[in-house]
């Protein structure tokens, strides 16, 4: 009678001990690599200097998730629903990224800070990618890499900030934006938007 032959266990032992090896050497890489010199602040822009006609426009909480999730799934052509931002008494980021060929959720909390332009700028408080602990900076820095944000969307990983240059955000009828209020825990929200003179035909 032939005897069952017996199953190798080293070669998948030596694949499991190679996944583990390359995944230890990512993780170094990605926390003793330099952080990338922080990409250009640009230069603030005024849209008071412009003219036009001022409105202010008053939101919530809620439409504003609306209207930015929306705009995130157009622009990064997130037909899946893959990132999605909340407004609560901070601004949470949520999503993942691909690495390994596998999905690692990120989350990501920041405090929304108005500038005196009316652009803002997203502090960093808590983030997490996967069950990983990396420095803030570096999760910021593998986030850049794996987003293709639009020109007025400057991550800065060594200040552990997002800057969100809003006033240079390109708009049909070339309408410009300030952020004039952004009170979150009183859900009270309000822009400025300034309509050129020439979108009403007054040039």
């Amino acid at each position: 009678m032939e005897q069952p032959k017996k199953r190798n266990w080293k070669i998948p032992f030596l694949i499991l001990l190679a996944i583990n090896v390359l995944v230890v050497i990512a993780i170094f890489i990605l926390v003793f690599s330099p952080t990338s010199p922080s990409n250009v602040i640009p230069e603030k822009e005024y849209i008071e200097n412009q003219d036009g006609a001022e409105f202010t426009v008053r939101s919530s909480k809620q439409n504003l998730s609306e209207l930015v999730n929306g705009y995130i799934d157009k622009a990064l052509k997130d037909e899946d629903g893959k990132y999605s931002i909340e407004f609560n008494e901070d601004v949470q980021l949520f999503g993942s990224i691909e690495a390994f060929q596998k999905d690692i959720p990120i989350s990501i909390r920041m405090e929304p800070i108005v500038q005196e332009n009316g652009d803002i700028i997203l502090k960093q408080k808590e983030m997490s990618l996967g069950l990983l602990n990396l420095p803030k900076d570096k999760i910021l820095q593998y986030v850049n890499k794996q987003i293709d944000t639009p020109e007025w969307v400057i991550f800065d990983p060594k200040n552990e900030q997002i800057y969100i240059a809003v006033t240079q955000m390109e708009i049909k009828s070339n309408f410009r934006v300030r952020v004039q209020q952004f009170d979150l825990e009183n859900d009270q929200l309000s822009f400025r938007l300034k309509v050129p003179n020439a979108t009403l035909g007054l040039q």
